[in-house]
């Protein structure tokens, strides 16, 4: 497939100077992050869009509440700002899929200001295909991870560009958080105690899949010394409390040293999140104490209430490198109940 550059719809540009010069003008135009971008040239734009196989005026999805359309060619204008490589377009286009879909709330995720970002969960053999990073320093930056660190970018200043997701504007997040940079990591299927997310939510081992939630900051939960299941999961209970209750979905990601004593245990997901669903729970007088519920009705203020809606609200993954004794808890943006996951295959007939 060949594009000439007169099927480009988006409004050119012309920058005479240095590439600095290119830089620097797109900092005046508020197209970036914060961060330098790649400057989006004609050449640039169709080379990435002949790698995903697609037209320019292909539609992406449309944003449901201000009916904002995400074309093909603004998503590829996005990947290469953000650093991306041609083949990593597929993965930004199944990601941009599932966050036009009505449950995951775009909208209402993305104004908040709850502050949350749309993490990204690759699976599948794509993981290796593209270099994605799943171990050691996974929420975190580093040379080996391109595809983790441009293709997040990549959805953030489609956001930003597209959506007009601007601090202030319709980004009303009080705080925020780093991976409003970029929040994407790849499961730890090699080192898993359990079978892949994606396989578990019906697709085949072989596929490859994005998964896009509504996400705050982990919540790192250390245990030194902890040689047993039930220790592991306890922490991540007692963290969970902490967080709040209500939960519809939260990940919990663990981490090699703790995934290791999980899986030598020969505990499936259905204990563990029965375990951590049972454990997690607080009187109502307790939640409303700490001020995570309203005060409860004279004569049940010694109920025993659950964190989480259902065991199957716990999100079990695996991720991180050896060495230890460290998971995380993901909170989600409306507790997963205001804005809930969605996963997509991912086109990888085109990738090399």
């Amino acid at each position: 497939m060949s594009l000439a550059p007169d099927t480009l719809t988006s409004k050119g540009m012309e920058v005479t100077g240095t590439f600095d010069d290119a830089v620097e003008y797109c900092y005046q135009q508020g197209w970036t992050d914060g961060l330098p971008v790649v400057p989006p040239t004609e050449e640039k734009v169709l080379r990435f869009l002949e790698a995903a196989g697609r037209q320019p005026s292909d539609v992406i999805g449309v944003e449901p509440v201000r009916g904002r359309v995400i074309s093909a060619e603004k998503a590829a204008i996005g990947a290469v700002m953000a650093g991306c490589r041609p083949e990593y377009v597929p993965v930004i286009m199944a990601a941009l899929e599932c966050m036009v879909q009505p449950e995951f709330n775009l909208h209402g995720s993305s104004a908040s200001t709850g502050g949350s970002a749309p993490l990204l969960l690759i699976n599948g053999p794509v993981r290796h295909r593209l270099g994605f990073a799943s171990g050691h320093n996974l929420f975190g930056p580093g040379p080996d991870r391109r595809a983790n660190a441009t293709v997040g970018r990549a959805i953030r200043l489609i956001l930003i560009n597209v959506l007009e997701n601007h601090p202030g504007v319709l980004d009303r997040s009080t705080l925020g958080h780093p991976g409003k940079y970029s929040y994407c990591i790849a499961e730890d299927e090699e080192n898993s105690p359990w079978e892949p997310f994606h396989v578990e939510r019906g697709f085949d081992r072989e596929a490859s899949t994005v998964t896009v939630m509504a996400s705050l900051a982990p919540c790192q939960i250390d245990l030194v010394g902890a040689g047993t299941p039930e220790k592991i999961l306890s922490a991540a209970a007692d963290t969970l409390v902490g967080i709040g209750r209500g939960h519809g979905e939260i990940p919990l990601v663990v981490g090699q040293e703790h995934g290791g004593i999980i899986k030598r245990a020969g505990w499936d997901k259905a204990r563990a999140r029965e375990f951590i669903f049972e454990k997690a729970r607080r009187t109502a007088a307790e939640w409303a104490a700490a001020s995570k519920a309203e005060a409860p009705a004279p004569g049940h203020e010694d109920d025993v209430l659950p964190a989480c809606l259902s065991p199957e609200s716990v999100v079990l993954l695996a991720g991180g490198g050896d060495g230890g004794p460290w998971s995380s808890l993901i909170p989600r943006w409306g507790k997963g109940v205001g804005s809930r996951s969605v996963i997509r295959e991912i086109d990888t007939s085109r990738m090399p």
